[in-house]
């Protein structure tokens, strides 16, 4: 029994030993990783991720007075339009970040629709006004801020404004929306005016706030214009070289180029406001992080404009037989 005593004590000695020497080797190997990953953040070319976008766009909506929900929305595993479903990869998620504002329960829904590059925090000075009166709905376009960012597929005019206007149509149907009042700013007011045009039953009212696409098809000015600039000039935007593609090519010097284009846009409002620096530096981020993430929504800039804002079909005729109530607000 002694014997078999000292034989117990010498394993549970020998095993002590391993757990102590495998435990030494992983805080080792832990400790040796983490100067690596230290020098990996450093040393990124563009120092964000998917986890950025969402921490920057927490952060600029803690500054709100008013509560909401943030969603994902899944619209399906692939667009609906025969052509644009046939190149599309379904293992590619396909959702659009939805924010829903606190409101009254009778308040009518407003869907708030970002423009181009952009994304919906820059409305973020508006929703607390916003919300006393409506149910604010703002969402990030397909490709665009915390959406996801399939491969962009379309090869003309009406697949581009199929893939924004098909993709807002699954996600109003996922929402169960109807009878809302619609607000596109800039290129989002081309979409909710192709939207309103295609789908003019769920839209009670329609608000355009400075938005392109209602230039003449044929615009004289366009075309001399084109024809004065530089040929390298009219090459980049066909290969759709975009502003994103600047920064994300500035690498790690991209977020001072961001932040220096924020103080000069949003530094000062007509009304004599001005961001906070909290609100300057967090909006930094947010843009930072939302405009260097993968290119997907931003490659539609080809195949709806010419070099300029001057659109390839134009809305203007084809909104004289808009069937809802529009607003038109410069």
């Amino acid at each position: 029994m002694r014997r078999a005593a000292a034989v117990t004590r010498r394993m549970a000695s020998a095993v002590g030993m391993r757990e102590a020497s495998t435990a030494t080797a992983e805080a080792a190997a832990a400790s040796s990783s983490a100067p690596r990953s230290s020098w990996r953040r450093a040393l990124r070319w563009m120092p964000t991720s998917t986890d950025h976008v969402v921490a920057s766009e927490k952060r600029l909506l803690s500054t709100l007075k008013t509560g909401y929900v943030q969603e994902q929305i899944n619209i399906g595993p692939a667009p609906p339009t025969p052509a644009l479903k046939a190149r599309s990869s379904r293992d590619e998620p396909r959702f659009i970040n939805t924010v829903t504002f606190d409101s009254k329960e009778d308040a009518p829904t407003l869907v708030l629709v970002h423009g181009f590059g952009a994304s919906q925090g820059l409305f973020f000075r508006n929703f607390d006004a916003l919300a006393k009166r409506f149910r604010v709905i703002a969402i990030d376009q397909l490709g665009w801020g915390g959406s996801s960012r399939p491969k962009f597929t379309c090869k003309n005019t009406e697949e581009t404004e199929a893939w924004f206007v098909d993709s807002f149509e699954e996600w109003r149907k996922a929402k169960n929306l109807s009878n809302f009042i619609l607000l596109g700013h800039s290129f989002g007011g081309y979409v909710v005016a192709r939207y309103a045009l295609k789908h003019p039953e769920h839209v009670q009212h329609l608000i355009l706030v400075g938005p392109v696409g209602f230039s003449p098809e044929a615009d004289p000015t366009a075309e001399s214009l084109t024809k004065f600039r530089a040929k390298l000039a009219h090459h980049l935007w066909e290969y759709n070289f975009t502003a994103q593609k600047i920064v994300r090519g500035l690498g790690p010097c991209g977020p001072a180029l961001v932040r220096s284009y924020t103080t000069a846009r949003f530094g000062s409002f007509p009304t004599g406001e001005s961001l906070t620096k909290q609100e300057s530096s967090y909006l930094t981020d947010y843009i930072y992080h939302t405009i260097v993430a993968k290119a997907s929504g931003e490659l539609c800039q080809k195949y709806l404009f010419y070099m300029g804002p001057f659109t390839r079909k134009s809305l203007l005729q084809r909104c004289r037989v808009m069937h809802c109530p529009y607003i038109y607000a410069v």
